[in-house]
């Protein structure tokens, strides 16, 4: 009991910052602005510290299954508590472009952060990084036709017209994903892994396992605190950044950077061990499923409340998509991976961060 606990000890923190914290919300918030930018900060850290954990015990049930089940394990947690962040900041804030301004700064962060960081770091150390490339192009194509669908064409939809193509949009993502599902675990599962020469992975390869039930236990346990701490972080955060002139994408790629940062390390780690592989399936993996799979469960909760969203990309978060696929696409199109490569997509990702500071 003392060893889970001290495993554990992020966790056990973060269930004593909830106790402290949601008693206690109201008078934090009439405390003033600084003390609710200070408590939010601090529920900011202890939400990402939860999600280390959140994404420890998926890898640790993505061990026992294997890839592609291994990714699609961790990118779904990832994805999960980034709805559960985003389900709650939603009924708090009268922002239309939250949720827009989320999946954008993920795939940003996903495509331009995560796989530019790792391939050139892989690339400086190893040169030439192999993968399968039928995983890149499969997934850079689904990517392509899920924005589209979900933010490209709304731009052109009448505002009178929102809820029947939301109802279009949920439909389709579904069964776009569900299909990519099906091929990518039965017929087409080979193309989401890479056999790596001389290389043979064994149980000392990934550490313990430690039990199924636990782990996923666990998993779910953190998912709820996240919540927990979500409800208090949307409030202080808000009422910590009014009238400060922070651009309106800030919390949005909080969200984004939250829901992300265990699949950072773990990318970041893969690459430095030659496997990249697994970098391209957490970084494109987890852009498809941010996007495929939080449009249509937002979607139904602003049907549900009510509440119109603007998924619609602004001009500038366009034109930052398109060039990033269209490089991606190009990258990815010869099954390696070097640190010229890593680097232009870490120049964009370097660009996005600019023009997000200066409010577009």
């Amino acid at each position: 009991m003392l060893s889970l606990l001290k495993q554990e000890k992020f966790l056990l923190v973060a269930l004593i910052l909830c106790a402290i914290t949601l008693p206690f919300e109201h008078a934090i918030l009439a405390a003033g602005q600084t003390a609710s930018l200070i408590t939010a900060l601090l529920l900011v850290g202890a939400i990402i510290l939860v999600s280390q954990r959140v994404a420890h015990h998926a890898e640790l049930l993505a061990e026992r299954v294997g890839e592609p089940y291994g990714t699609m394990i961790l990118t779904l947690a990832a994805v999960l508590v980034e709805v559960v962040i985003l389900g709650i900041m939603m009924s708090h804030t009268e922002s239309p472009t939250l949720v827009r301004d989320t999946i954008y700064s993920a795939v940003m962060l996903d495509l331009n952060g995560i796989l530019g960081i790792s391939a050139l770091l892989g690339g400086l150390r190893h040169g030439e990084q192999a993968y399968n490339v039928d995983s890149g192009n499969s997934y850079i194509v689904m990517i392509l036709t899920a924005m589209g669908v979900s933010m490209f064409v709304p731009e052109f939809i009448p505002d009178t017209h929102w809820q029947i193509y939301s109802v279009f949009t949920i439909i389709v993502m579904l069964l776009l994903y569900g299909m990519f599902l099906r091929l990518q675990t039965t017929r087409h599962s080979y193309f989401f892994s890479y056999s790596y020469p001389g290389k043979r992975e064994t149980e000392e390869d990934h550490g313990a396992h430690g039990s199924v039930k636990r782990s996923a236990a666990l998993l779910v346990a953190g998912v709820v605190v996240i919540g927990l701490l979500s409800e208090v972080m949307a409030k202080t955060l808000d009422a910590g950044l009014e009238g400060t002139g922070v651009p309106p994408i800030v919390a949005a790629l909080l969200v984004a950077a939250i829901s992300a940062s265990a699949e950072i390390l773990t990318a970041v780690k893969a690459a430095l061990g030659n496997r990249m592989q697994s970098v391209v399936n957490i970084a494109l993996g987890a852009s498809l499923s941010t996007v495929i799979l939080t449009i249509p469960v937002i979607e139904v909760l602003a049907l549900v409340l009510d509440k119109p969203i603007q998924m619609a990309l602004s001009p500038m978060q366009t034109a930052m998509c398109l060039l990033t696929l269209i490089i991606a696409s190009i990258n990815l199109n010869d099954g390696e991976t070097n640190a010229i490569e890593g680097m232009t997509h870490f120049v964009l990702f370097l660009t996005f961060l600019m023009v997000s500071a200066l409010g577009f």
